[in-house]
């Protein structure tokens, strides 16, 4: 079962480069992957919620959401699974990003975008359709640039869904019950 899953992850990256892989996409890609790197866009995006008072509640969930990504993906997940990165088992293939040091499953750009475009989307639905066409772009660079399978960003997505959803969940929950608290 492994196996046949690795052998469509091959097939879909190899499908993109050998029908896909262009001097614009070689230039733009490694710098729409660079935003994505330890999440930067997000944090940034989270500490522009946080500094607004419109959107402060926001930068809390936002920032929660992060903090789960990096707990879950980075930190439990990749080690758990130790899944080798594309690149590493076909060493030979042109890398235009320095090549990664952690394991690929699930993709940490992908998780960390996708919870991100959800607890966004959640806070403004404009500030949304921005954040899901970046979350996608971040992703497709991932596999782009050979980095990762599709099933690791696929999977990252369907946590990254989970894992918004659960923080703005947790976050709504929580609030209400201190003020219930506080109202009696």
């Amino acid at each position: 079962m492994l196996d046949t899953i690795q052998n469509i992850d091959f097939a879909i990256l190899h499908w993109i480069h050998n029908n896909l892989q262009c001097n614009f996409l070689d230039f733009i890609m490694p710098k729409i992957t660079a935003l994505g790197s330890s999440g930067a866009i997000w944090i940034i995006v989270a500490i522009a919620f946080l500094i607004s008072k419109k959107y402060r509640k926001y930068g809390i969930i936002l920032s929660i959401g992060l903090i789960m990504s990096l707990l879950i993906g980075n930190l439990l997940l990749k080690p758990l699974v130790a899944r080798p990165r594309p690149c590493w088992i076909e060493s030979n293939f042109p890398l235009l990003v320095s090549n990664p040091t952690d394991y690929s499953f699930p993709s940490g750009h992908t998780l960390a975008s996708t919870i991100s475009a959800v607890i966004i989307t959640y806070a403004d639905k404009k500030f949304g359709i921005i954040a899901i066409i970046l979350a996608t772009l971040i992703t497709f660079s991932r596999l782009y640039l050979f980095v990762h399978f599709p099933s690791d960003v696929f999977a990252a997505i369907i946590l990254g869904v989970i894992i918004g959803l659960f923080a703005i969940f947790v976050f709504n929950f929580v609030t209400h019950i201190i003020k219930r608290k506080l109202n009696k």
